[in-house]
């Protein structure tokens, strides 16, 4: 009886081992996938955990132990539902021990050497002949190179161009000005006045440049634009047509950015080989299937790569309970991890950088996670998570946890975010998101909860724009935004907000986060019934601002509140289940659509804050007795322990503390890995 116990107490507390196949580099996919003869590819494990499936998953599971070293990729690993495993018997690839286990979807460059061509030569800048360097692809067998395609803010992301890696980072396609953006100096014709009073051209006429740097230039082909066209928060890659260099005039190819061309707006020339004149940059040219670079430090001392496949790395549709862990993904023109429908997938404690698209797409299903990843240097978002029915508000149960995502948006610059959610019921908890070129975090849907997050350096080329970011739907509510750090924003034209509820965005609560260094660190853009407490503010600018943009007679105001709002708020039936029960206030709403006023700011809580520096700003129309202001600590030392060292927590002694005010749990703020 005794031995007997034991043997059950072991088996409760050991489970059984998983079954193990085992893949290398060097392995080969006829063999049986045992550790000394492993398998050359996943495609050959899943294929044997299928298998293996036939006859009934043993309940540790299968687990698929990938051998240290490179893989090079060039087919999708596809995964169904077939391939699932269960809460108790998963199936997980993952590296051997700390092996590092690298799947790459490009080619690694090994031979560069001096520019040959003399006509090559003399096109390039004086400075840059004898630091320019040349490989020729096709010698490697690279002969695709996916040239650039038009991408931006309203265009569907599509896999990127060929680009170029070095030493774990993203180079640029030589460009005018390094670094910087010219002007438009002038628009054609008379153009049109916009909502906002600002004159605004046709796409198709094209627009003025100043100076004469494209005379330099000995070819036109397949040089492009990028710019920032008409308003600082919506950007794209336009394809020169013909240029005028004698008018100074550029007209591009369709399809065009979505708002026409303003005077003085930003934008760069981008693809010329003549500008190859800085560490860091290169150009292709496709015709002679040759890679020009000027590499930012020697070339041997780092790994050079072009990217290739166009990705995804792994697709799992519809599958269930299966891990990938202790991986790299690397070089890839497309979206590294798709993951559609299932339940309980996870990508975990991997390393996702030099992605063309976005890192990981979680579109559907419930309760998949991203979790412990290094996610950076991405030409579009780094996470994306869509979960849960908006129509039943049944959750979603997605999870991005513990992940360091920075450098992001590296092309499509504008809502390609560190994290984008939506949906019903899903969480963003402990990452460190930063160094960004617009938002960190957007928002749709209701009842996320947005927690223990660190945010800064973002919106560092985009204005208007919101570390976290939600707007223009009254039902979207239920959402708390809770015990994060924003802090050191950018923001250009019309700066940037630290959370940002923009368009009548409403029911949201913002809880107990620490405001550091921003412009306008939390604005309601006219919505209703939400609440701002707990929150430490200092030295932003201001600390909250709200406004009753709702009620402007403009007609883009009143088209956004009769036609968009209406026709989004009446597609959630908000006066019945489950909307008329868990949101009763947006009852409140039915009077005003019975008129043609407007909707105004109300319910708005602002409540136990605490504020250094400029606090509180109503304006555009707001009517400061409709929103409830109460309770914050605005004057005096609130008594922090060590603002030097951007330490905001509040010493016991605080006066705040009188008022009501909680204690920020600050330390937990930020990633969960480096905690002892």
């Amino acid at each position: 009886m005794r031995s007997s116990f034991f043997i059950l107490l072991t088996a409760c507390l050991w489970p059984a081992p998983a079954v193990e196949f085992y893949v290398s580099p060097k392995g080969n996919d006829a063999w049986q996938g045992s550790r000394g003869r492993p398998f050359a590819t996943l495609e050959r494990a899943r294929d044997a955990v299928r298998e293996l499936k036939k006859t009934g998953l043993p309940p540790g599971g299968a687990t698929v132990l990938l051998r240290g070293g490179v893989y090079p990729v060039s087919r999708t690993l596809e995964l169904n539902e077939t391939d699932s495993g269960t809460p108790a018997a998963p199936v997980v690839y993952r590296a051997e021990g700390r092996e590092a286990v690298r799947l790459i979807g490009g080619v690694i460059l090994k031979s560069f050497r001096r520019v040959s061509d003399a006509s090559v030569r003399e096109r390039l800048d004086p400075a840059a002949r004898s630091k320019v360097l040349e490989c020729d692809l096709r010698a490697l067998g690279v002969t695709e190179y996916a040239r650039l395609t038009s991408r931006g803010f309203g265009r569907k992301p599509s896999p990127a161009h060929m680009e170029l890696f070095f030493q774990n980072r993203r180079m640029t396609v030589a460009q005018w000005p390094n670094g910087g953006f010219t002007k438009i100096a002038e628009i054609v014709g008379a153009g049109r006045d916009d909502d906002h009073g600002r004159v605004i051209g046709r796409l198709e006429d094209g627009f003025y440049y100043e100076g004469d740097r494209p005379s330099r230039w000995k070819t036109l082909d397949d040089v492009w634009v990028h710019g920032y066209w008409a308003w600082d928060w919506a950007n794209s890659y336009e394809q020169i047509d013909t240029i005028d260099r004698e008018k100074r005039l550029i007209r591009t190819r369709p399809p065009h950015g979505n708002y026409g061309f303003r005077k003085g707006q930003r934008f760069y020339f981008l693809n010329v080989l003549e500008e190859l004149d800085q560490p860091g940059e290169y150009f292709v040219d496709a015709a002679a299937g040759k890679l020009y670079f000027w590499p930012p430090a020697a070339v041997k001392s780092g790994e050079a790569a072009v990217s290739v496949f166009e990705g995804p790395f792994v697709r799992a549709r519809n599958a269930s309970h299966i891990t990938f862990s202790g991986l790299a993904f690397e070089y890839i023109r497309g979206n590294a991890v798709e993951v559609s429908g299932g339940n309980g997938v996870r990508v975990a404690d991997s390393v996702i950088r030099n992605i063309g698209n976005s890192a990981v797409i979680l579109e559907g299903g419930a309760n998949h996670a991203v979790s412990g990843c290094d996610v950076y240097h991405l030409g579009d978002s780094g996470i994306q998570m869509a979960g849960g029915d908006r129509a039943t508000l049944e959750p979603g149960g997605h999870e991005a946890r513990d992940n360091h995502i920075h450098r992001m948006g590296q092309w499509s610059r504008t809502y390609q975010p560190g994290i984008q959610i939506s949906g019903v019921g899903n969480r963003i908890v402990h990452n460190l998101i930063h160094d960004g070129p617009h938002s960190a975090i957007q928002l749709s849907g209701n009842e996320h909860l947005i927690e223990f997050n660190e945010i800064h350096h973002m919106a560092l080329e985009t204005g208007d724009v919101g570390a976290f970011y939600m707007g223009r739907d009254f039902t979207m509510r239920g959402n708390v935004v809770r015990h994060n750090f924003f802090h050191h924003t950018g923001g250009v034209g019309m700066g940037a907000m630290g959370v940002y509820l923009d368009d009548c965005s409403g029911g949201a609560t913002v809880y107990g986060n620490v405001f550091y260094k921003m412009s306008r660190a939390m604005f309601i853009g006219g919505g209703r019934d939400n609440t701002v407490e707990n929150n430490i503010f200092v030295e932003c600018e201001p600390a909250v601002q709200i406004d009753a943009r709702g009620l402007d007679p403009r007609p883009v105001w009143r088209n956004q509140i009769y036609k968009t709002m209406k026709e989004r708020l009446d597609a959630m039936r908000p006066d019945e289940p489950p909307y008329s029960t868990r949101y009763p206030e947006l009852a409140r709403l039915k009077k005003y659509y019975q008129g043609t006023t407007g909707v105004p700011p109300e319910g708005n809580r602002v409540i136990r804050n605490v504020c250094v520096g400029k606090w509180l700003d109503i304006r555009w129309l707001a009517d400061p007795r409709i929103i409830e202001v109460a309770d914050n600590l605005t004057e005096g030392d609130p008594g922090f322990v060590d603002p030097a060292k951007m330490n905001f927590q509040l010493r016991d002694d605080s006066p705040a503390y009188k008022l009501g005010f909680k204690r920020i749990p600050f330390e937990r703020i930020g990633l969960e890995r480096k905690r002892p």
